[in-house]
């Protein structure tokens, strides 16, 4: 396909589900292709992986700067590389308003939680705590309000008898893996 949207990704880590969007946009069918990974953390494992992939990468640390500064540099850097939609795959941290209404409709994110259940942290301990026998995740555009953007897509993964957060989390993750890019690409195609 000769018109793939350009991605950007963000991320904060590892970057297992930036390492997911990447094997599927290798796809001969794919409608984007992945042309930046940026993260707040230099030493982020994820940015090692995309330079390994032949991947462009950015980092910026916002640390003792002021977050306007810091994001400015971040966009400037989506911006240089023509990216056309941001997948925010374990960033770490909240967009200011006004990073969100200049990216306005073109920000996806992975949550690990049926939304709007959960937002925030500790999603896989609180469904645990709460009983729940059902799981998962969502992809959901960003907005200014954390995660309360329109959800996407979502995947169910049920809670087993003697979960713990972790052992959750690790079943939760490999469903992520699959839904984003599956999202991902449904969303570019509409």
């Amino acid at each position: 396909m000769a018109d793939r949207a350009r991605v950007g990704i963000l991320l904060s880590g590892r970057g297992s589900n930036m390492q997911a969007l990447v094997a599927a946009s290798r796809a001969a069918d794919a409608r984007y292709e992945v042309v930046l990974v940026a993260s707040d953390k230099p030493e982020a494992p994820g940015l090692a992986w995309a330079a390994g992939q032949g991947i462009a990468t950015f980092a910026a640390s916002p640390k003792g700067r002021p977050k306007p500064e810091y994001e400015a540099e971040i966009d400037a850097a989506l911006t240089g590389a023509g990216v056309e939609v941001i997948a925010l795959a374990g960033y770490m941290r909240l967009l200011s308003p006004e990073f969100v209404a200049r990216w306005a409709g073109r920000i996806l994110n992975i949550h690990p939680s049926l939304l709007p259940k959960y937002k925030g942290l500790d999603t896989h301990a609180r469904a645990i705590a709460a009983g729940d026998t059902v799981a998962g995740a969502s992809v959901h555009l960003v907005t200014e309000a954390l995660d309360d953007g329109p959800v996407i897509a979502q995947a169910e993964v049920p809670v087993e008898p003697g979960d713990t957060p972790d052992t959750l989390a690790a079943r939760v993750l490999a469903a992520e893996h699959r839904l984003y890019p599956a999202a991902l690409d449904r969303f570019l195609s509409t």
